[in-house]
């Protein structure tokens, strides 16, 4: 096989052709040739705007079937592809699109309504993502060539578009294909520079270890302006000729189950934060229940509701699929512990924007309870630290999937790569004899305890987040003290009849039993109740720095 990922996108839509590509959910369902149709004509709108290999060209709307589209017209085209997350402020989206130095914008009716056209002074013309009609022209043969365009596409394929039509140019890989604005967990939005060969590497490593099945179904849910997303949920699968469905609305538990009912995907790409919310909002209330308790000590009968209850998570994502995928963030250590008891398929992997996003993975009959997978292929990690088993270090990475840098902040990029080659990623972690990687907490959220201790944070917040009035928190440090801001679980707390004046007192008495079975130095000393959930990047990361 080529490395090119262009030949694999090309392939997939000849050997396709006929079957079902992109659906939107309870919409239209678009062929691989009628995708096809549509990148060949938005070529014609690229070649007649003066489009060249190397300009840029924006994204922005919900997920969608013409979001793909676009997407794959554009990295086709030898332009470069900016996705920007619909969800983003005005200014946010007017920054993007001027430092990325975008020549095209393709926008979304949700997103169109908040922007100034004057505040992207150096675009040329603004397209309607749903139908790729002009919502701005700024550029006369723009304009004619979208008012001819099916002329044009006539002239160009007289008798019939033909399979063999499709044909896209051997791209270099070490070329530049997406910038992605970084979500800024820890700091400013930073342009990720990614080649073509991190986008081919990415999907290689999915062909080899998740396989080629083409017509499987899945649910695109996570954004397709986030690389999670838009690698695993959208161009390996189209690789591999995957009938996608885009749930086109915000991603509820509600619509999530009602989709997977319908749709019962083969394989589920998610966040923890989804996987969580079922589990603990379906099946933990049922197992705490008085008489399920008691059975669950009976060695006979505890096997027996422990297949109940896999069937029933397994009933509630759809009961058709072969593994359940998690990134983005760490599982929650006591969801994990359960799905471990009842053996069910779910695998958890790492990456990050800078590598397209895979750094590790494993299959989940080969997977560490725990960890995060083994370094995927054409990549190499380490742990910078004498001991990498026992003492805790940055995580190093660096391969095929990395990327260039970041646009036009050659300061940040010396900051991330190191003469060597290493991408220093920030996160703290041990390497197990196996290989496999165990995240102990961002480099940057590492508080020190009164005598010289590392605390991790994330590992306290894991505890907190078990509580069962808690939804979500945050361990920060105050004039040398623990303070834990709480998100709690409302619902939970009205069940329970606690009154609004009663709610910090209560999760107060929560955390300190949890206290006892937490070192002095890291024991939480106060509670600050917060009546909103956190505020979060798109893989649903807590923008922490809003809250230190």
């Amino acid at each position: 096989m080529e490395e090119s990922i262009l030949k694999m996108l090309e392939a997939s839509i000849r050997n396709n052709w006929e079957k079902p590509a992109l659906t939107d959910y309870r919409g239209s369902t678009h062929t691989y040739k009628d995708v096809a149709r549509k990148i060949v004509k938005l070529h014609i709108l690229f070649e007649n705007c003066g489009i060249k290999k190397g300009d840029k060209v924006a994204l922005c709307s919900r997920n969608n079937s013409s979001w793909g589209t676009a997407f794959v017209a554009v990295i086709s085209y030898g332009a470069v592809a900016v996705p920007i997350l619909n969800e983003f402020k005005p200014d946010n989206i007017h920054h993007i699109v001027n430092h990325s130095e975008a020549r095209l914008l393709f926008v979304g009716d949700d997103v169109w309504t908040g922007l100034d056209e004057t505040s992207m002074p150096n675009l040329e013309g603004v397209m309607r993502m749903e139908d790729f009609e002009i919502r701005v022209s700024r550029c006369e043969a723009l304009t004619e060539a979208r008012n001819t365009l099916n002329k044009i596409f006539g002239e160009r394929f007289p008798h019939r578009f033909m399979p063999e039509h499709v044909s896209f140019q051997l791209e270099n890989p070490s070329d530049l294909s997406v910038i992605n604005y970084t979500s800024g967990t820890t700091s400013a939005s930073k342009g990720v520079m990614l080649p073509y060969r991190a986008l081919w590497s990415n999907c290689k490593f999915g062909i080899d270890v998740l396989g080629d099945k083409p017509g499987q179904k899945l649910v695109s849910m996570l954004p397709m302006a986030h690389m999670y997303g838009l690698m695993f949920e959208f161009l390996y699968q189209f690789v591999i000729g995957t009938h996608i469905h885009f749930l086109t609305k915000v991603p509820s538990p509600k619509i999530i189950s009602e989709a997977m009912a319908e749709i019962r995907p083969e394989l589920i790409i998610t966040v923890p934060l989804v996987l969580e919310k079922i589990i603990k909002k379906k099946v933990f209330p049922e197992i705490e229940k008085g008489i399920v308790n008691f059975m669950l000590k009976v060695p006979v009968i505890n096997e027996k509701i422990y297949k109940s209850i896999y069937q029933k998570v397994r009933d509630a994502l759809g009961g058709n699929f072969r593994e359940i995928i998690v990134g983005g963030a760490p599982l929650n250590r006591e969801v994990e512990k359960f799905l471990r008891k009842i053996k069910f398929e779910y695998t958890v992997g790492y990456g990050m924007t800078e590598y397209a996003p895979l750094i590790s993975y494993a299959d989940w009959d080969k997977f560490e309870e725990g960890s995060c997978g083994r370094c995927v292929s054409r990549m190499e990690v380490k742990i910078d630290s004498e001991d990498p088993e026992h003492v805790v270090g940055e995580i190093l990475a660096r391969g095929d999937n990395m990327m260039i840098g970041y646009f036009k902040n050659p300061e940040a990029t010396a900051t991330f790569i190191d003469k060597d080659g290493w991408g220093h990623t920030g996160d703290l972690g041990l390497l197990s004899p196996s290989g496999s990687i165990f995240i102990k907490g961002r480099n940057k959220n590492m508080i020190l305890g009164p005598s010289g201790q590392n605390i991790y944070p994330e590992e306290i917040e894991d505890k907190i987040n078990n509580l069962l009035l808690v939804t979500e928190s945050i361990v920060i440090e105050k004039e040398g003290k623990l303070i834990a801001l709480v998100y709690p679980d409302f619902e939970a707390l009205r069940n329970q009849n606690i009154a609004e004046k009663d709610i910090e007192s209560t999760i107060e008495s929560h955390i300190k039993q949890l206290n006892k079975d937490l070192p002095a130095y890291s024991q939480i000393a106060g509670v600050k109740i917060y009546n909103e959930e956190f505020e979060k990047t798109p893989k649903r990361s807590i923008k922490r720095f809003l809250y230190q």
